[in-house]
């Protein structure tokens, strides 16, 4: 038997940010709209929780599109979905009380009516809320398998991470070293962030911007090459990688970041013959096929940050109203580690 545990204070509306237009190339501001619209009744097996975080990540973009992909993209005139983590407020489900903090997927919205089943507790004596949007959350699981599954590292690898200073990258590269790599090896847009990477252990970081990347990541690799890299980004990076990547070497295709605002095609890496005669893996994965691994993944990253190990970075902006605006910046490489919208 469930329990009704509203209140008369309820709200019976949320602002939310809906898609006004789809983008080409570059989203502008003129794509969103902030809107209100009705909360629905709370049913049986739901709870209503109040956001107090939501993500803005890079695959949002491709979802803005009217094509057929892994997910469905973006309806217009209707609010957009993604990571949140929030407050219950209001429960009609067993197993989530009323102040219960959790993790759903109903954001770009102050308040969401939500499946209880369709949450997941977060865990906020382990880490703060925002933080299961992130290190330890759908993003570190994404570092994890990335690395450890797909790409398969071994103790004494040497790994190269493009966009390393952002969300996913920046736990990539501290993951490796907790595993045994012997060179952790970033890319980065600025000195800046190039610095953090260094703060945060990459054994050498570069910044993209100072020269040839071919150059700079063969620089930074020596005469042993790369065994595996993270491709967070595509393009020039991927080009590198393959140069630098010795045979037998793997490349966990996770993101193309230079390439998603792009209004023509995108051309292929010049050398991909390499991946023949070093006999190379390429193998493009999305974080949903390895939900499997989850539970190995949150014991082994709340070990690495309680024992500082694993630290986190995050760049928050304030108010619904400028989620889009963060969403754009994102996509400029504004963010040092997670881009989150606080609510």
């Amino acid at each position: 038997m469930s329990t009704n545990t509203e209140t008369p204070t309820l709200p019976a509306t949320s602002r939310e940010i809906q898609l006004a237009s789809r983008p080409h190339g570059r989203p502008v501001p003129e794509n969103f709209r902030l809107a209100e619209s009705p909360l629905p009744e709370l049913q049986d097996g739901q709870v209503l929780v109040r956001n107090l975080y939501i993500s803005v990540d890079p695959y949002m973009r491709g979802r803005m599109n009217d094509v057929k992909s892994y997910s469905a993209p973006f309806a217009l005139d209707a609010a957009m979905d993604g990571g949140a983590v929030g407050e219950v407020i209001a429960s009609r489900a067993d197993g989530r009380a009323v102040g219960d903090t959790v993790v759903h997927s109903l954001g770009w919205r102050e308040y969401a009516v939500v499946d209880a089943a369709a949450t997941t507790p977060a865990r906020t004596d382990l880490a703060p809320a925002s933080a299961f949007l992130g290190a330890l959350g759908m993003t570190g699981l994404t570092a994890y398998a990335g690395l450890l599954k797909v790409a398969e590292l071994k103790p004494g690898e040497v790994v190269f991470v493009s966009g390393a200073a952002g969300a996913v990258g920046s736990l990539v590269g501290q993951i490796a070293k907790a595993m045994g790599a012997s060179r952790v090896i970033g890319s980065a847009g600025s000195p800046e962030k190039v610095a953090r990477l260094l703060d945060l252990g990459f054994d050498a970081a570069f910044n993209y911007h100072d020269g040839p990347l071919a150059k700079q990541l063969a620089a930074a690799a020596g005469e042993r090459g790369i065994d595996v890299y993270f491709d967070n980004v595509g393009g020039e990076h991927l080009e590198a990688a393959l140069s630098a990547l010795t045979v037998g070497g793997r490349v966990a295709m996770c993101g193309a970041i230079s390439q998603y605002n792009a209004t023509e095609p995108t051309p292929a890496p010049r050398n991909l013959m390499q991946a023949i005669g070093k006999q190379l893996t390429l193998k493009g994965f999305l974080v949903g096929g390895y939900w499997q691994h989850m539970a190995e993944f949150v014991e082994a990253m709340s070990g690495w940050l309680a024992d500082g190990t694993v630290s986190y970075d995050e760049t928050v902006v304030d108010g619904l109203e400028n989620a889009p605006q963060a969403f754009m910046d994102l996509l400029d490489g504004a963010n040092t580690g997670k881009m989150l919208v606080r609510l």
